[in-house]
């Protein structure tokens, strides 16, 4: 099979190499810079930077860090292909092998072929803090509206949770995200700050049984007592309904896509939120059936006018 991930030519992989020689040297220049304004930047301080054997050594790091992942990637790849059942957490010892590399190989161009002074190191340091804070600001967010989640709790786990176009079980609230299972089962992730800005709907509230509300339409014309008693029946004789709380049924003259119909509108609770699917598919079969021996016609077959007309011979 064709590896899907796109190859580098020796012209970019040159590029690469040097821009991360560039980027190192730069670095520590930079730190040097700001650690001491008055410095005298003579081409002594340069050459000792710009130094040929360093970059030279820096290179070749660079090079084996590079041959390294993908030799190590490659070998995860074929043992993931052929121990399927450990593909997957292979996969993420592959990424977490090649990123502890491309560390490795950081911190020896840095400590083992530049090796600045003391003070560069500190200033470095204090430089690569601030940017690690920056750039953990919406995680630090993320791990303070988790915990406001589990102190507050507008749904807990289990819950079932409508958010934006995402909705399903509530699997998991964790320091970062929170871990939505849809009906699809896709499992989604939304940062925890999310749910402190935006609305969040949940169908339980904790509790195990749920409502569910489900829509049925007959034609206008059609016996809508009977379609709403055949409705009730239906909801009430399944297996999966909550008969502990009520079972509401009300009827309404609406339009769709165009066409005039009666709404047979039926709200009851399930048993158990884990049953919410099972529960549709009986009620929807049980009422179609029932409708179907009780001649109570769907809204196409009497309010739209149509009919076919043999064509002239």
């Amino acid at each position: 099979m064709r590896d899907p991930r796109p190859t580098q030519t020796p012209r970019r992989r040159a590029h690469a190499v040097a821009g991360c020689v560039f980027a190192a040297v730069a670095l520590t220049a930079s730190a040097a810079w700001g650690q001491e304004p008055n410095l005298d930047l003579d081409p002594r301080f340069l050459a000792r930077l710009l130094d040929f054997n360093k970059l030279v050594t820096a290179a070749v790091i660079v090079v084996s860090a590079v041959i390294g992942s993908r030799l190590s990637s490659a070998a995860l790849d074929s043992f993931g292909e052929r121990f399927t059942a450990r593909r997957l957490l292979l996969k993420k010892v592959a990424s977490l092998t090649r990123f502890l590399i491309y560390l490795a190989a950081a911190l020896v161009i840095l400590l083992g072929v530049i090796r600045p002074e003391r003070e560069t190191l500190l200033a470095l340091s204090a430089t690569l803090a601030v940017t690690i804070g920056l750039a953990l600001k919406d995680l630090t967010s993320s791990i303070i509206a988790g915990v406001i989640i589990l102190v507050d709790s507008p749904f807990q786990v289990g819950d079932r949770v409508q958010y934006d176009d995402t909705y399903g079980e509530v699997v998991e609230i964790g320091l970062r995200t929170v871990k939505i299972n849809t009906l699809d089962d896709n499992l989604v992730s939304i940062p925890n700050n999310k749910f402190l800005t935006d609305a969040v709907a949940s169908s339980n509230a904790g509790n195990l049984d749920m409502m569910v509300v489900m829509d049925f339409h007959v034609g206008v014309t059609s016996d809508h007592e009977l379609a709403r008693q055949l409705v009730f029946e239906a909801t009430a004789t399944s297996r999966y309904a909550f008969l502990k709380k009520p079972i509401t049924v009300t009827v309404e003259d609406v339009s769709v896509e165009g066409i005039y119909a009666t709404r047979i509108r039926s709200r009851f609770y399930v048993a158990d939120t884990r049953y919410e699917l099972d529960v549709r598919s009986d009620v929807a079969s049980r009422v179609k059936r029932a409708f179907h021996d009780h001649d109570v016609n769907p809204p196409h077959m009497l309010e739209t006018g149509l009919r076919i007309v043999p064509e002239a011979s």
